[in-house]
C-alpha cells in the first residue's frame, strides 16, 4: 500500500519535472524570437521580400538571421517548426493539474467555507473555467475590437480580474491562483495550436503551390504571439504562487493575482523596448517596484481560515474522517502536535515565522487528518520535516506516522482526496 503512495508522489514529481523542462524550452524560444524580431535591422543588400536581418554571436560562432514578413520566394528544404514546446508544456501541466488538484480535490481544490462542492462538481468547474477562458479570449480577438490592440488588452485585463475574483469565490486560495495561471497558459497554447500554426501552414501550402501568400495570416499570428509574450511572466508567478501562502492565503489574493499581470506588462515592456531601441524605459522599474510593494502590502490581509475554534469544530470530509478513525491516529497526532504545530499554526510561535509554511496548519485533529498525505511524505517516509529535525522528532514517532497512514489505506485515500 505505502509503495503505491510513494510511487504516486514520484509520478507527480516526474510530471512536474517534464512540465518545467518543456516550459523552459517554450518560454526560452518565445523570448528569443521576440527579442530577435525587435532587434531586426535594415540593410541595403537584403534579399527580395526580406524585412530585416540580425547578426548574433554565441557559443564561439556567428549567426546571420534574415526575416521575411510574408514568405521567401521559395520554400527551403529544411524548415524548423517551433510547436512541440508549447504542446508538451500544456499536456504536462494538464496532467499535473489532474494529479494534484483533481485527485487531491478535497485537500487542495475544495474549500467548504466558500463552496461545499462534491469532488466531481469541483473538477467540472476546474475544467470549465479553463475552457471558458480560451473561448472568451478567442471571441475577443475575433470581435470588432481586433483592429485596436490596446482595447483588446484592456478588455482582456478586465476579464482576468473578473476570473481571478470568481475563482477565489469557489476554490481554495492556492487552487484559485493556480487555475488563473492554467487558464492563461491554455490561452497561450491554444493561440499556438488554433491560430499561429494553422496560419503558418496556410503560408507554407501557398508557397508549395506556387501562390503568393496573403500577409494577413502572418499578421494575425504575430498579434497572438505578442499576447503570449506579455502573458508569460504572470503565468510563471501564478504557477510558483502555491509555494507562498502570502500570495494565495489572503483575502486579497484575487487582487494580488490581477496586479501580477500588470507586473508582467511593465517588465516585458522594458525588455521589448530595450531589444527594439537599445535602451529600456527607466520608468518601468519604478512602476514595477510600486506594484510589488502594493502586492506585499495586500498580502497582510486576514487569512480565510477564521479562528481556531471554528476550524476545530468544522465537519471533517470523508477522506479526513477515514484517517482520523484509523488505528494509531492518536499516537501519530500527538507526534505531529509535539513536533510540528509550533510552526504549522494559524499564529506560529516559532521565531521569525508570520505564516505557517505553505499555509499548512497542523493544530487540530481535523488539520492533521486532512493533511495526512503530506505528513506521511514529509515526516514518515522522508525526514524533510521538521527542517533539520529542529524539534527532535524520533524514529519511533516517524514509525507511528507511517503505521497510521498505512492502516488508513494511504494510497486509496491519496488517489481519492
Amino acid at each position: 500500500m505505502y509503495d503505491l503512495a510513494v510511487a504516486w508522489d514520484w509520478l507527480a514529481f516526474a510530471v512536474r519535472w517534464l512540465h518545467v523542462i518543456t516550459a523552459i524550452a517554450w518560454i526560452g524560444a518565445s523570448f528569443y524570437f521576440i527579442a530577435l524580431d525587435l532587434g531586426l535591422r535594415k540593410a541595403p543588400d537584403l534579399p527580395k521580400g526580406a524585412y530585416g536581418e540580425e547578426w548574433e554571436v554565441h557559443g564561439g560562432g556567428f549567426y546571420h538571421t534574415t526575416k521575411y514578413l510574408v514568405a521567401p520566394d521559395r520554400l527551403p528544404e529544411h524548415l524548423t517548426w517551433h510547436k512541440w514546446q508549447s504542446y508538451w508544456t500544456w499536456l504536462s501541466g494538464a496532467a499535473l493539474l489532474a494529479i494534484v488538484y483533481w485527485a487531491g480535490a478535497e485537500l487542495y481544490l475544495i474549500d467548504p467555507e466558500k463552496a461545499d462542492l462534491a469532488t466531481w462538481q469541483a473538477i467540472a468547474l476546474s475544467a470549465g473555467f479553463i475552457a471558458v477562458g480560451w473561448i472568451g479570449y478567442d471571441a475577443l480577438c475575433r470581435s470588432p475590437l481586433k483592429s485596436n490592440p490596446t482595447a483588446v488588452m484592456l478588455v482582456l485585463f478586465a476579464g482576468i480580474v473578473a476570473a481571478s475574483w470568481a475563482l477565489n469565490q469557489v476554490f481554495t486560495g492556492r487552487a484559485a491562483l493556480l487555475h488563473l495561471g492554467a487558464m492563461t497558459a491554455t490561452i497561450m497554447t491554444a493561440n499556438v495550436f488554433f491560430v499561429i500554426m494553422p496560419n503558418q501552414r496556410i503560408v507554407v501550402a501557398d508557397l508549395k503551390a506556387g501562390r503568393t501568400p496573403d500577409a494577413k495570416y502572418g499578421q494575425i499570428a504575430k498579434l497572438r504571439s505578442t499576447h503570449n509574450n506579455y502573458l508569460t511572466l504572470p503565468v510563471l508567478f501564478l504557477m510558483l504562487s502555491n509555494h507562498y501562502p502570502l500570495a494565495f492565503g489572503t483575502e486579497a489574493a484575487w487582487i494580488i493575482a490581477a496586479l501580477v499581470f500588470l507586473l508582467g506588462v511593465t517588465i516585458r515592456h522594458y525588455f521589448n523596448t530595450l531589444h527594439a531601441t537599445g535602451e529600456g524605459p527607466v520608468w518601468t522599474w519604478g512602476a514595477t517596484a510600486v506594484l510589488f510593494v502594493v502586492i506585499m502590502w495586500l498580502s497582510t490581509a486576514p487569512l480565510f481560515d477564521g479562528d481556531y475554534d471554528a476550524v476545530e469544530e468544522a465537519e471533517m470530509t470523508p477522506a479526513a474522517l477515514r484517517f482520523a478513525e484509523a488505528p494509531g491516529f492518536e499516537t501519530a497526532s500527538d507526534a505531529v502536535l509535539a513536533r510540528c504545530s509550533m510552526c504549522h499554526a494559524r499564529e506560529p510561535v516559532w521565531d521569525g515565522l508570520l505564516w505557517a509554511p505553505k499555509g499548512v496548519h497542523l493544530e487540530t485533529p481535523q488539520d492533521i487528518a486532512s493533511q495526512a498525505r503530506q505528513v506521511y511524505y514529509q515526516s514518515g517516509v522522508s525526514h524533510a520535516m521538521p527542517p533539520g529535525n529542529l524539534t527532535g522528532m524520533t524514529r519511533e514517532e516517524r514509525a507511528a506516522i507511517r503505521d497510521w497512514f498505512r492502516a488508513a489505506g494511504g494510497m486509496a485515500m491519496a488517489a481519492s482526496d
